[in-house]
């Protein structure tokens, strides 16, 4: 498929810049991608498409302060993104700078400490931070809050805990996953008392997440990597949950992909991982029944995630069905529900 199958159009307005007042406050587009059928309801209508027996599967990563500004030691301005930390004192990051720093200089960030550039791995560099404190500790102090491109204003406190789940635990994430965001602690005790079963992976988001795709010819992209984290109670969940008839529900496309990818080589398997795996349309869903999600952007991976999950032409009526009717678009905005095709 061309990446222009992906294409849609989106009036500005209508990318969210900041969160609906309340986490559950927003709208959600239900999709049944065995018939196409669309329905308009709101967030806190989510309990009742839910039936006791129920697994929903959560990204429980958490975003660090990951965007850090400083000067070269040549005396160049740079903006640091970090995309991963690799540990303590290394982490690889993007740089954006006049010129490329050179393996070996050293870069002066938040005029608080030191790195030291020691490798490149295409796009990104690797990083040595010159400090005994750690590189998360260093961030949390340091950094800012690394919000998507397209949310045009500054990181506030309000974004600080809002651009977080309520559940978020595992540091390591540069963008939330955003899915999520919806959930707020009275409305996951609501689920509880259903019946409605909880389990949680980890997927670490990374700023790949916002590339649209560049080639023409999808089966040409290469995929950015991320770390991943399947524990086995949650295998157990999935098992128990299929034994007894229940729907698997991936609670955004992060957890989805952590689980797709746990379940390349056939059985679901606990563990950790690094993947890139592209899920592009006829792709075989091995792990999911549905999917609950935001909206995405054009020409973007997680796009043709969806149409993979719920067919090209479903979702391509459904995002003309929610410009139309101007849902809010991307991490801040409103969320869909769809059943797989």
């Amino acid at each position: 498929m061309k990446t222009q199958d992906f294409d849609f159009y989106l009036p500005s307005h209508l990318i969210a810049q900041h969160p609906a007042q309340e986490r559950t406050a927003s709208r959600m587009l239900c999709l049944d991608g065995s018939n196409g059928n669309l329905t308009d309801k709101m967030f806190l209508d989510f309990p009742d498409a839910c039936n006791a027996g129920d697994l929903l599967i959560f990204n429980d990563t958490r975003v660090i302060k990951a965007r850090l500004f400083g000067q070269k030691h040549t005396g160049g301005n740079v903006e640091v993104l970090i995309e991963r930390v690799i540990n303590q004192h290394v982490a690889y990051a993007h740089v954006r700078a006049s010129r490329s720093p050179k393996i070996g200089s050293r870069m002066r960030l938040s005029e608080a400490f030191d790195v030291e550039v020691t490798a490149r791995h295409d796009d990104l560099f690797e990083l040595q931070f010159l400090s005994d404190v750690s590189v998360f500790d260093l961030l949390e102090q340091h950094g800012a809050l690394p919000l998507p491109p397209y949310i045009t204003h500054t990181a506030t406190d309000d974004d600080e805990e809002r651009y977080q789940t309520v559940f978020a635990k595992h540091l390591g994430a540069v963008a939330a996953p955003t899915a999520g965001l919806h959930f707020n602690e009275a409305l996951l005790e609501q689920l509880q008392q259903k019946g409605v079963k909880i389990a949680y992976v980890t997927l670490h988001v990374g700023a790949g997440t916002f590339q649209p795709v560049r080639v023409d010819n999808i089966a040409e992209h290469k995929m950015h990597s991320e770390l991943f984290s399947i524990p086995q109670s949650t295998v157990d969940s999935i098992h128990e949950t299929r034994l007894h008839g229940g729907r698997v529900t991936a609670i955004g496309t992060t957890a989805l992909r952590a689980l797709e990818s746990a379940a390349q080589h056939g059985e679901l398997k606990a563990g950790d991982g690094d993947t890139d795996i592209f899920i592009t349309p006829g792709y075989q869903f091995k792990v999911v029944d549905r999917l609950f999600t935001n909206f995405h952007l054009p020409k973007s991976t997680l796009l043709m995630l969806v149409s993979a999950f719920a067919g090209v032409d479903n979702i391509r009526k459904a995002y003309a069905h929610a410009v139309a009717k101007e849902y809010r678009f991307f991490s801040y905005g409103d969320a869909m529900l769809i059943e797989k095709q």
